[in-house]
């Protein structure tokens, strides 16, 4: 039993085969995924898929790059549609200092306000970082964001700041890129965090674990990222499954 924390089944690159990789990821025995918006189309095919299907949840949020499209409308409903029973968290949100299509200040001030959005809903947070993790860190800790914790989403930083994580109340969460040969510090993550601590995604269709780098990315793929940690840790792949699959229903208040 898998939970794939972070999908985009809602990516048009999903729009030809959505039931054949949907159907793919269960034979592959995931059993729980959360589709995540992050605009208005994505907020919105997510929001179908999860009341299509009874095993996907939907998080609603604003992407840093387009942090300079949210309007206060957007903000607005991001936060009706946190009322809704299968919106599980707000995000992905966050900064992205790789690319410059929203200056860094509108960036801070679109992911502050989605963390005060998220305390007031009483969601958790999944958070977006890309040549940020500084900037990530301060704010959340200035904001509070410990009050409804979260998950660092696809982390790619070092143990000491994935521990410093932890003390805010956020899971990490590893993707493929553990998979990688030449991945050392999400190996490193791996072994440093406390498997009651992480969770597991594909980022899909991003980020393809090996031996599937560079193609299209499916949730059925989430088992190597488990197997890859199951072999760090030592431990079964049931194991790493059952923990991580428990730790996401906890922070997303799944039954």
């Amino acid at each position: 039993m898998l939970f794939d924390t972070h999908v985009h089944l809602n990516a048009e690159q999903f729009e030809e085969d959505l039931v054949d990789v949907i159907v793919r990821a269960q034979q592959a025995g995931v059993s729980y995924m959360v589709c995540v918006g992050f605009d208005r189309p994505t907020i919105k095919r997510a929001m179908e898929l999860a009341e299509r299907y009874d095993f996907i949840y939907a998080c609603v949020g604003w992407h840093p790059v387009d942090a300079i499209d949210m309007t206060d409308e957007d903000l607005l409903w991001i936060e009706e549609l946190a009322a809704h029973p299968k919106v599980v968290a707000i995000g992905e949100m966050g900064l992205d200092y790789h690319w410059d299509k929203s200056p860094k200040e509108i960036q801070k001030e679109v992911f502050r306000k989605q963390i005060q959005l998220a305390k007031k809903v009483k969601l958790p947070i999944v958070i977006h970082n890309r040549e940020a993790t500084a900037d990530i860190v301060e704010i959340l800790q200035e904001e509070g964001a410990a009050e409804v914790g979260g998950i660092m989403h696809c982390f790619s930083g070092s143990p000491e700041v994935a521990l410093e994580c932890l003390k805010m109340n956020f899971y990490i969460s590893l993707g493929g890129p553990v998979t990688f040969k030449n991945a050392k510090k999400p190996k490193e993550v791996a072994a440093a965090v406390p498997l009651e601590k992480l969770l597991i995604e594909t980022d899909c269709p991003y980020l393809a674990p090996h031996p599937y780098r560079g193609k299209r990315n499916e949730p059925g793929y989430v088992r190597l990222v488990a197997e890859q940690i199951a072999e760090i840790k030592g431990l079964t792949v049931e194991e790493v499954a059952e923990v991580t699959t428990a730790n996401a229903k906890k922070l997303f208040d799944i039954n």
